[in-house]
């Protein structure tokens, strides 16, 4: 089975892919960049299911005849894992999911490094060509539709046992509904402005 997972026709959310986040180590004072986002997806999808079953091949190999419980301690800990329903996805302002969540299977991909591009054609973008770069990525909203390839993969160090995802590569695919309250519409506040009047022209001495 393939190491990568491709995730057709699921919902960006949260993304930073256009420009990566930043996170700021409080005690190292270190600042780590990453591109990531999320991916939610009915219950049903055909990717999540490969995801998971190349979730279970990977833990087999790393934990061998643990690896069910320890499988069974990630999926209770919510800080361990890349995945989950989206009922867990809770607004703290409020207390109901975030937007498209509800009712849905959700996976968390990044990488420190920006993820592969691709054309509507199918072609990647090239990686130096910044303009095309940030017009694509530009398009990526939260709520859009994309296609993207993940790689997951097990966290087994100094910070414990996990699952994890890197973000491979994305395509945008098609529009959709934006999540949140979308951009602010000002432009009931404000009327038509009139045409500029000709100035006119300066006396000939002047004009010398």
């Amino acid at each position: 089975m393939s190491e990568i997972i491709l995730l057709s026709d699921v919902r960006l959310s949260f993304p930073h892919i256009a420009e990566p986040q930043k996170n700021v180590n409080e005690q190292t004072g270190a600042t780590r960049v990453s591109y990531n986002c999320e991916f939610i997806m009915p219950k049903d999808h055909p990717g999540f299911a490969a995801f998971m079953k190349r979730y279970s091949e990977l833990a087999l190999q790393k934990w061998a005849e643990h690896a069910q419980t320890v499988m069974t301690m990630i999926s209770k800990d919510r800080k361990t894992r890349c995945f989950g329903e989206g009922d867990e996805k809770v607004n703290k302002k409020t207390f109901k999911p975030y937007d498209g969540y509800a009712g849905n299977l959700f996976i968390t991909a990044g990488r420190d490094q920006p993820p592969q591009i691709i054309e509507a054609n199918g072609t990647p973008i090239d990686p130096n060509n910044t303009m095309a770069y940030q017009m694509l990525t530009r398009k990526m909203y939260g709520g859009c539709r994309v296609n993207a390839a993940v790689k997951p993969w097990v966290q087994a160090n100094s910070y414990g046992n996990g699952i994890r995802c890197d973000l491979v590569a994305l395509q945008f695919l098609r529009d959709d509904t934006a999540f949140g309250e979308g951009a602010a519409d000002a432009s009931n506040m404000f009327g038509s402005v009139a045409a500029p009047v000709a100035m006119p022209g300066l006396p000939s001495f002047l004009g010398q």
